[in-house]
């Protein structure tokens, strides 16, 4: 079977495959969405310092992405190149996310240390997931149009396994109860959370993997290679991701996680102090994630067709990117109903579920953009890297939790957000100054973002080409 004609992917299996990025969208969500907030405030450590943490951990996967990624494709075992990292990641990295939100009862000092340890072995872990697994979606099809309807079954999953536990947590265990009155700063909720999301994540795992094991027949396999140092090793991989379309992309969504990390860092924070939402209707925006991860399904493959897959990122993000901040900078200009007026939920919901299913399916296609650069490299080198491609992916997903965390941990410092308070306690002064940074920080990096995108040159023809040449030379080596 040749690199450029895999067998077509059945919906059991393709169903199968997106069902693993649930690990990854749990982890992520609680990643952006709570542990800051976790950490910061609810176990009191400072805010700077736990996303100083975070952003110590990234350093590391500067490292381990891509050497996970070359060794996966370098990989030669009798189940193929990917899915002996998957089987192996899925227990310990279950068991480190689970102990995450169980922290002891330490000082600032060790508590720092605590949060750095996991969060390095949980990235790390993740990454033996993370990046082979993604990186069979360019192996399972070699289709323009099917890349793109794969990864949005998988941008649809993770999405939804983020917000659908999420929802979970929010309905059962962030409630009010004698002991924690505000339901946010439930702390037992968080330990509950951490068991119960480990096994999920297990779950995610296995299930993916077992229902993608029977393609390892049909899959590529790395032709002998001689032992390389790791300088040798870094140079390749460099020389591999040595192409003009993928640094544009590289920049792009370094720029966009980078965003969506600062905004998903602040997200609950803004909707509990910034905006006053009870704990029900923060239940329901969450719920909502649901939602917004159907239209991303939905909207990804039909934008895709439509406009090629470049144009479709520019009209979706310059849509998305325009309106995402607008609620915020009305209520600074004084244009939105009051804290507590009946029609400001519905609004800020309807703008926000749009809105981000506009994000996701921009999302799904700017995968599928970075699986069709697989085909593009291997006409220039002779060699098929997807793990080494989609390790740059899994450190610009995650990203977002390191930078991102780490800025959003400078914004709280800088407006002096109090540890642990009620949104009755926290000062007006505060929570406007919160919206003042947010607001033009986003803006300058979803800029950078459409702006890096615009240098990308691989369409469709140019696909089509790459196919066609890596077939011409597979059949002059028969």
């Amino acid at each position: 079977m040749s690199a450029a004609s895999p067998p077509k992917l059945a919906l059991g299996a393709q169903l199968a495959y997106g069902f693993g990025a649930v690990a990854y969208g749990i982890k992520d969500n609680g990643f952006q969405y709570f542990l800051l907030l976790f950490y910061g405030t609810v176990i009191g450590l400072e805010p700077a310092l736990a996303g100083a943490a975070l952003l110590i951990a990234l350093l590391f996967d500067a490292l381990s992405d891509p050497i996970v990624g070359y060794w996966s494709d370098n990989t030669r075992s009798r189940w193929g190149r990917r899915h002996p990292f998957m089987y192996a990641a899925a227990i310990p990295v279950a068991l480190c996310y689970s102990l995450l939100w169980q922290p002891p009862d330490w000082s600032n000092g060790a508590l720092f240390a605590y949060l750095v340890v996991l969060s390095i072995l949980i990235r790390t872990l993740i990454t033996f997931y993370e990046t082979p697994s993604s990186a069979l979606m360019p192996e399972l099809t070699a289709d323009y149009d099917e890349r793109t309807t794969i990864q949005a079954w998988r941008s649809f999953f993770g999405w939804a396994g983020g917000a659908g536990m999420a929802v979970f947590m929010y309905a059962f265990l962030l409630v009010p109860t004698e002991r924690y009155p505000v339901g946010i700063l439930n702390r037992d909720g968080y330990e509950a959370y951490g068991v119960i999301s480990g096994g999920v994540i297990l779950l995610a795992i296995l299930v993916s993997s077992a229902g993608t094991h029977h393609r390892i027949g049909s899959l590529n396999a790395p032709p002998p290679r001689e032992r390389k140092g790791v300088k040798a090793v870094f140079a390749e991989v460099l020389d591999t991701l040595r192409d003009k379309s993928f640094f544009a992309l590289f920049i792009s969504s370094i720029a966009s996680a980078v965003a969506t990390g600062l905004t998903a860092a602040l997200t609950f924070l803004m909707l509990t102090y910034f905006w006053a939402f009870t704990s029900i209707e923060i239940f329901y925006w969450t719920l909502l994630v649901l939602v917004s991860a159907f239209m991303g399904l939905v909207i990804a493959p039909w934008a895709s067709k439509r406009w090629g897959k470049k144009g479709a990122v520019l009209r979706l993000g310059i849509l998305a990117f325009t309106i995402q901040p607008l609620p915020v900078l009305f209520r600074l200009v004084g244009w939105m109903p009051e804290n507590g007026d009946p029609l400001l939920f519905p609004i800020l919901a309807a703008v926000n579920t749009i809105d981000l299913g506009f994000i996701i399916a921009m999302q799904a296609i700017l995968y599928s953009m970075l699986a069709d650069l697989v085909e593009h490299t291997e006409v220039r080198t002779g060699r098929r890297n997807e793990g080494v491609f989609f390790s740059a992916l899994t450190f610009i997903r995650k990203t977002n939790q390191g930078i991102g965390a780490f800025f959003a941990g400078l914004i709280l410092q800088m407006v002096a957000f109090p540890e642990g308070a009620t949104p009755e306690d926290v000062p007006a002064e505060s929570v406007m100054q919160l919206g003042s940074l947010l607001v033009p920080s986003q803006w300058l990096l979803w800029g950078i973002m459409l702006a890096a995108l615009a240098f990308y040159r691989l369409d469709r023809h140019q696909h089509q080409s790459n196919l066609a040449a890596i077939e011409a030379r597979v059949g002059d080596r028969s």
